[in-house]
Order: C-alpha cells, then structure tokens, then sequence
C-alpha cells in the first residue's frame, strides 16, 4: 500500500502533493502514482487529512476539495489501480467510493463518526478498522494501558460486532502503530502481532517512517527508511498482509525476500 498524502501537513514531507485543481497538481499526481505503481504497489492509499500526533482539525469541506479530486484524477488515469481512501468521515467514504475508491481506510474504526460503518456497509467495500487511543490532537498525552496487546485485542473485538451488525464483508485490521501508543507500546504490538491471528483476517501494518524508528534510533524521518524496512520485515515474519509504506520499491523487495523463507 503506497501511501499519498494530499496535505499539506502530514509528517514525511516527500509525502506530499498539492490536490488543488490544476495541470501542475494533476501532473504531480499521476507522476507519483505511475512511480509507486510502478515500484509494485498493490494500493494506492490518499488521504486528505493529516493524523499526525498534535495534527490540526481539517473540516469536511475541506477535506473533500482534497481527497476527491485526487482520487478522480488517479481512476482516470490508471483505471485498475487499486485506490483506498483514508478517511473517518463516512459523507467523505461515500464521495470518495463515487469518485473511484474501493477501499476505506479508516484510523477511528468508526470511532469519530458513529454513521462510518452503516455506510461502508452500504457501499459494500473493504474496510480496514485501525485501533486508536484518543483523537490526533491527544493521543500522545501519555497513553497508558495495562496489556496494550489484550487491550486492542478487546477493542478488535467490539468493533468487529459492530461492523457484523452493519454487514460488512470485508475487513483488514490496523493495530494503529503510532496513535496513541508510547514507543514501548509500539514494541510491544509488533512483538506480540501474531496474537491478532485470532481473528483470522488480514493485518495491515503502517510504520513506514513513524516515531518508533526515528526515536528509537535519534534520527529524523528522512533518515528512516533503513529502521523501517527492518521492522517491515519483522512484521511480514509474524504475519502481516499489508505494508503501508511511502518507499514502495524497498517495501516490494522485502516481501519478495521474506515469501524466499516460506
């Protein structure tokens, strides 16, 4: 899953591209696009958003005046590409599914917006549920947890009901590497990720660049993208389906190297 940020805020400034209309915003957005495809990305993932820890509120307009016109330009362009919204509003899934996307990546699991799963249900798409502790704006205050493995585990399960009774088919589960979890914590879920097996559904791991690289190691983002192939790699070894990642050709070639071991 390469990722695509039409902010002009989130983390990994390499990131970022201008949505605003435009051939220049347009062209830089195909550019990047064919780049990551190319390199073998399976998912296109864009968001409009930046969730970022202590991250500013967007509104829905204006995340829609983003996301909706990237999400267009890249259906039309490469048609097959496989495009996943990242969203927690469900009137912005819905555009999105209108204008090309078939997947909703969703960082709340429902959580900030109580109709998110009744319309995914209704546009029958693959939903992946992230687990999050708190909102952007407070999730690094000090998170705590007794067992945070047992704790997510917990919060999987409710939210799994709650996506049966809205009749949704497809589901990917997010530990939410980063939202509202310390660096031991971090450690800790990818330590313990083959305990979500239980649920028999496909794991989506998103630490491409995050803190649990650069603050382990005392280096900036730029600078992370050795860190994150390593606990990449770990990830696939204990099970992980999905990468979310912004180096895609780095990301291809560790899933190539690990399938090697099995």
């Amino acid at each position: 899953m390469g990722i695509l940020n039409v902010t002009p805020d989130s983390f990994y400034e390499k990131s970022r591209v201008n949505s605003r209309s435009g051939s220049s915003s347009g062209s830089k957005i195909i550019d990047r696009v064919k780049s990551m495809l190319d390199d073998g990305a399976d998912i296109i993932d864009v968001g409009g958003v930046s969730t970022r820890p202590g991250a500013s509120e967007v509104s829905e307009e204006e995340e829609l005046k983003r996301l909706i016109p990237a999400i267009k330009t890249i259906h039309k362009e490469f048609p097959k590409a496989v495009i996943s919204a990242d969203t927690f509003r469900s009137k912005v899934a819905v555009a999105a599914a209108a204008a090309g996307a078939s997947i909703i990546n969703d960082i709340s699991g429902g959580t900030f917006d109580k109709n998110m799963m009744a319309s995914v249900g209704k546009l029958g798409l693959p939903y992946v549920l992230m687990h999050i502790k708190g909102t952007p704006a407070d999730m690094q205050k000090e998170p705590k947890y007794k067992n945070v493995v047992k704790e997510v585990k917990q919060y999987f399960e409710e939210k799994l009901e709650l996506a049966a009774k809205h009749k949704i088919k497809h589901l990917i589960l997010d530990p939410g590497f980063g939202f509202g979890k310390t660096l031991e914590h971090n450690y800790e879920l990818l330590s313990h990720l083959d305990a979500f097996h239980s649920f028999k559904l496909p794991i989506l791991v998103g630490i491409s660049r995050k803190s649990m690289v650069t603050k382990a190691l005392g280096i900036k983002s730029d600078e992370a993208l050795n860190g994150t192939t390593a606990l990449n790699t770990i990830a696939l070894l204990k099970g992980a389906k999905i990468l979310r990642v912004h180096d895609v050709k780095e990301a291809v070639e560790v899933v190539k190297l690990t399938r090697m071991l099995k």
